[in-house]
Formats: structure tokens, sequence, C-alpha cells
């Protein structure tokens, strides 16, 4: 019985698919012509994997204007080859503009980095957010609400993968070769649907010292 009702709603999906793909044909006869000869995105998107941060449609850009890889946490690790060759590929191949971390307020994964909560192999790889935690614990106290705690500590995570992006050697050499390429952190709001920037633009490699300094400053005004 189970399988059955499972087919059912994979048919449900591609019957969708085929709803969907027919009026956007309706609406516009070459978009599928020029979707497929679009191949030059502006922006590479490095974000979470949660289903409520799509990043097209949050961004209101079309299929073919952001090149996305996603992971639970929107971390980059230097290890991680699969996230180096989507940045690789997008920076030398694609020649993108902008790279941008995006993570989100109440973010499952940060939560359970932050409270020790365990879920099971995906704790091997929320222990670089735990890592993020514990170099930033000063801006984690219990004078915040667990809930503010989370949000920083989201902040925060995402500032930090700026980092590891810009000490890439893609980005590095990027750099020293002139190619135009920020990279930015922002964090998106799901009670709201706005994206926060989180003031961490970094273009060339001597910005990175003094704008993280000053993300951090904030947190030691508030």
């Amino acid at each position: 019985m189970s399988e059955v009702k499972s087919g059912a709603a994979l048919s449900e999906l591609l019957e969708r698919n085929q709803r969907w793909a027919s009026s956007m044909v309706e609406k516009n006869p070459d978009y599928f012509k020029n979707l497929e000869a679009q191949t030059s995105p502006e922006y590479l998107w490095i974000g979470c994997s949660d289903s409520r941060v799509p990043a097209n449609e949050l961004l209101g850009m079309p299929p073919g204007d952001v090149f996305v890889h996603r992971n639970v946490a929107n971390v980059v690790v230097h290890s991680d080859l699969n996230c180096l060759s989507v940045l690789q590929f997008a920076v030398d191949v694609l020649k993108v503009k902008h790279v941008i971390i995006v993570g989100h307020y109440g973010c499952k994964g940060v939560h359970a980095a932050l409270t020790g909560t365990r879920i099971g192999l995906v704790d091997n790889w929320l222990r670089h957010v735990q890592d993020v935690g514990q170099k930033h614990e000063r801006y984690l106290g219990d004078v915040l609400s667990s809930r503010e705690r989370s949000d920083r500590l989201c902040e925060l995570n995402v500032a930090e993968q700026v980092v590891n992006v810009c000490q890439t050697t893609i980005v590095q050499d990027a750099w020293e070769r002139g190619q135009d390429v920020s990279v930015h952190g922002w964090v998106y709001g799901l009670k709201d649907g706005v994206l926060n920037d989180l003031g961490v633009t970094i273009t060339r490699r001597d910005e990175l010292a003094p704008r993280m300094a000053a993300c951090l400053a904030r947190y030691d005004a508030a």
C-alpha cells in the first residue's frame, strides 16, 4: 500500500512539472530556448540545504541567473571537494562576480551545533559550526535568550564562511590575476523573507581583516 501511495505522489510531481512547463511556454514561447542559452550567471549562492530557502525565488530572479551550492548550515570547508569544485567552476569557468554565503535565522543545523543536540552522521559536519561557536563564545553569552544566541551564531557562522571562501586558493588566485570577484555574507529571515547584509563584503585580500573586525565590533557594542 505504501509503495502505491509513493508512486502516486511521484506521478503527481511529474504532472505538476508538465503543467509548469506548459505554463512557461504559454507565457513566453522562447522561455526554455532562452534558458538553454543562459550560461553566464553573475552570482554564486552558497546556502543552507533547508527547503524553505530557495535562492532564485527569494531573490526574485529566474532560473539561469544564480549558480547554487547548498549544504547543511551553509558551511565552506577547505577539505570539501564538492563545495570547492563548485566554487572553482563558478569563479574560473563561469566568471561569476559575486560569491554570496547565505545562512538563515532559525537554522536547525546551527541550533543543533549550539545546543549539542545529537542528530546522527551530520553531527560530524556540524562540528565546523561548533568550532565557530567556540571561537566566538564571548558573543554568545547567557545574557542572550536561546533564540538570540542561535540567531547570532547563524550570523557568526556566515561571517566565518566568508573568511573561508576568501582564503581559498581559488579566490586568492582570482584576486591575484585581477579578476573582479566579491564575497558577501547575508542571513535570510524566515519570518519576514528579508535578507540581512552582515557588512562583510570583501573585494580584495587586504579588506578581509578590517571588515571582519568591524562585523564583530557590532556585537561588542550591542
